[in-house]
Protein backbone atom coordinates (compact mmCIF):
# COMPACT_ATOMS: atom_id res chain seq x y z
CA UNK A 1 0.00 0.00 0.00
CA UNK A 2 1.60 3.34 -0.97
CA UNK A 3 0.58 6.51 1.60
CA UNK A 4 1.58 9.93 -0.06
CA UNK A 5 3.85 11.98 2.21
CA UNK A 6 2.29 15.33 3.32
CA UNK A 7 2.69 18.05 0.79
CA UNK A 8 0.19 20.60 0.77
CA UNK A 9 1.39 24.43 1.14
CA UNK A 10 -0.32 24.83 4.41
CA UNK A 11 0.42 24.07 8.09
CA UNK A 12 -1.15 20.63 8.63
CA UNK A 13 -2.06 21.71 12.28
CA UNK A 14 -4.61 23.51 10.13
CA UNK A 15 -5.85 21.41 7.76
CA UNK A 16 -9.00 19.58 7.71
CA UNK A 17 -10.15 16.96 5.60
CA UNK A 18 -13.74 17.93 5.38
CA UNK A 19 -16.00 21.41 5.63
CA UNK A 20 -18.79 19.15 6.35
CA UNK A 21 -20.68 15.91 5.97
CA UNK A 22 -24.61 16.06 5.27
CA UNK A 23 -26.26 12.79 6.01
CA UNK A 24 -29.82 13.00 4.09
CA UNK A 25 -32.89 11.75 6.14
CA UNK A 26 -37.19 11.02 5.19
CA UNK A 27 -38.29 11.85 8.73
CA UNK A 28 -36.22 14.50 9.92
CA UNK A 29 -37.65 14.51 13.71
CA UNK A 30 -37.09 10.29 13.67
CA UNK A 31 -33.28 11.80 12.66
CA UNK A 32 -33.16 14.42 15.05
CA UNK A 33 -34.22 11.41 18.16
CA UNK A 34 -31.70 9.34 16.65
CA UNK A 35 -28.50 11.65 15.93
CA UNK A 36 -29.03 13.93 19.04
CA UNK A 37 -27.88 11.17 21.55
CA UNK A 38 -24.68 10.12 19.25
CA UNK A 39 -23.76 13.39 19.28
CA UNK A 40 -23.91 14.51 22.57
CA UNK A 41 -21.87 11.35 23.15
CA UNK A 42 -19.25 12.07 21.06
CA UNK A 43 -18.69 15.92 22.62
CA UNK A 44 -20.38 17.56 19.33
CA UNK A 45 -22.24 20.15 20.36
CA UNK A 46 -25.73 21.26 18.24
CA UNK A 47 -24.46 24.58 16.63
CA UNK A 48 -28.44 25.06 14.95
CA UNK A 49 -31.73 23.17 14.09
CA UNK A 50 -34.29 24.73 12.00
CA UNK A 51 -37.42 22.48 11.82
CA UNK A 52 -38.52 24.78 8.88
CA UNK A 53 -36.38 23.98 6.08
CA UNK A 54 -35.46 20.98 7.55
CA UNK A 55 -31.95 20.74 8.98
CA UNK A 56 -29.74 20.90 12.02
CA UNK A 57 -25.87 20.50 12.57
CA UNK A 58 -23.37 19.88 14.74
CA UNK A 59 -20.29 21.16 15.60
CA UNK A 60 -17.00 20.00 15.83
CA UNK A 61 -14.90 20.37 18.82
CA UNK A 62 -12.22 22.13 19.85
CA UNK A 63 -12.83 23.30 16.08
CA UNK A 64 -16.00 24.34 14.35
CA UNK A 65 -15.07 21.70 11.70
CA UNK A 66 -15.88 19.71 10.17
CA UNK A 67 -19.53 20.45 10.63
CA UNK A 68 -21.99 17.23 10.85
CA UNK A 69 -25.40 18.16 8.92
CA UNK A 70 -28.41 16.46 8.86
CA UNK A 71 -31.70 17.08 6.67
CA UNK A 72 -34.09 16.62 3.95
CA UNK A 73 -32.09 16.56 0.64
CA UNK A 74 -32.62 19.84 -1.04
CA UNK A 75 -34.01 18.66 -4.36
CA UNK A 76 -37.10 17.66 -2.15
CA UNK A 77 -36.71 14.44 -3.80
CA UNK A 78 -36.79 11.51 -1.42
CA UNK A 79 -33.68 10.44 0.32
CA UNK A 80 -32.13 7.41 -0.28
CA UNK A 81 -29.12 5.34 1.35
CA UNK A 82 -25.89 5.23 -0.83
CA UNK A 83 -24.13 1.34 -1.16
CA UNK A 84 -20.65 2.09 -0.64
CA UNK A 85 -21.24 5.63 1.01
CA UNK A 86 -20.36 5.50 4.82
CA UNK A 87 -19.70 8.51 7.24
CA UNK A 88 -17.50 7.31 10.54
CA UNK A 89 -17.19 9.21 13.20
CA UNK A 90 -14.00 9.45 15.59
CA UNK A 91 -14.42 8.48 19.09
CA UNK A 92 -11.65 9.51 22.08
CA UNK A 93 -11.52 6.12 23.53
CA UNK A 94 -12.93 2.41 23.22
CA UNK A 95 -15.77 3.34 25.92
CA UNK A 96 -17.41 5.87 24.17
CA UNK A 97 -17.58 3.67 20.59
CA UNK A 98 -19.49 1.14 22.74
CA UNK A 99 -21.84 3.89 24.37
CA UNK A 100 -22.46 5.28 20.94
CA UNK A 101 -23.01 1.57 19.73
CA UNK A 102 -25.11 1.37 22.48
CA UNK A 103 -27.41 4.36 22.24
CA UNK A 104 -27.49 4.03 18.16
CA UNK A 105 -29.44 0.30 18.95
CA UNK A 106 -31.49 2.28 21.82
CA UNK A 107 -32.70 4.69 19.37
CA UNK A 108 -33.61 2.85 16.03
CA UNK A 109 -30.65 1.79 14.66
CA UNK A 110 -29.81 -1.32 13.30
CA UNK A 111 -26.36 -3.47 13.64
CA UNK A 112 -23.40 -3.60 11.19
CA UNK A 113 -20.81 -4.94 13.26
CA UNK A 114 -20.64 -4.68 16.85
CA UNK A 115 -17.73 -2.88 18.73
CA UNK A 116 -14.55 -4.61 18.26
CA UNK A 117 -11.02 -4.69 17.34
CA UNK A 118 -10.31 -4.42 13.21
CA UNK A 119 -6.68 -5.46 13.24
CA UNK A 120 -6.80 -5.53 9.08
CA UNK A 121 -6.88 -2.08 9.31
CA UNK A 122 -4.32 -1.38 11.82
CA UNK A 123 -3.54 -2.66 15.23
CA UNK A 124 -5.62 -0.37 17.29
CA UNK A 125 -8.53 0.17 15.06
CA UNK A 126 -11.37 -0.20 17.62
CA UNK A 127 -14.88 0.17 15.79
CA UNK A 128 -18.47 -0.34 15.63
CA UNK A 129 -20.98 -0.13 12.33
CA UNK A 130 -24.28 0.67 12.18
CA UNK A 131 -27.33 2.03 10.13
CA UNK A 132 -29.21 4.82 10.87
CA UNK A 133 -32.94 4.56 10.99
CA UNK A 134 -33.12 5.72 7.08
CA UNK A 135 -30.68 2.91 6.38
CA UNK A 136 -27.68 4.85 6.25
CA UNK A 137 -24.14 3.31 7.27
CA UNK A 138 -22.19 4.56 10.02
CA UNK A 139 -19.36 3.57 12.05
CA UNK A 140 -17.82 4.99 15.08
CA UNK A 141 -13.82 4.33 15.69
CA UNK A 142 -11.38 4.86 18.10
CA UNK A 143 -7.30 5.13 16.64
CA UNK A 144 -5.74 5.07 19.62
CA UNK A 145 -4.30 1.95 21.82
CA UNK A 146 -6.67 1.17 25.40
CA UNK A 147 -5.67 3.22 28.09
CA UNK A 148 -4.24 1.01 30.20
CA UNK A 149 -2.17 0.22 27.42
CA UNK A 150 -0.75 4.06 26.81
CA UNK A 151 0.25 4.06 30.75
Amino acid sequence: MYYAPFCCPFDREEAHLFSHIFIGTNDFERALRFYAPLMEALGNALRFCDRERPWAGWQSHPDVRPLFLLGAPHDGNAHQAGNGQMAAFSAPDRATVERVYRLALEHGGASEGAPGLRPEYHAHYYAAYFRDPDGNKLCVVCHAPPADAQA
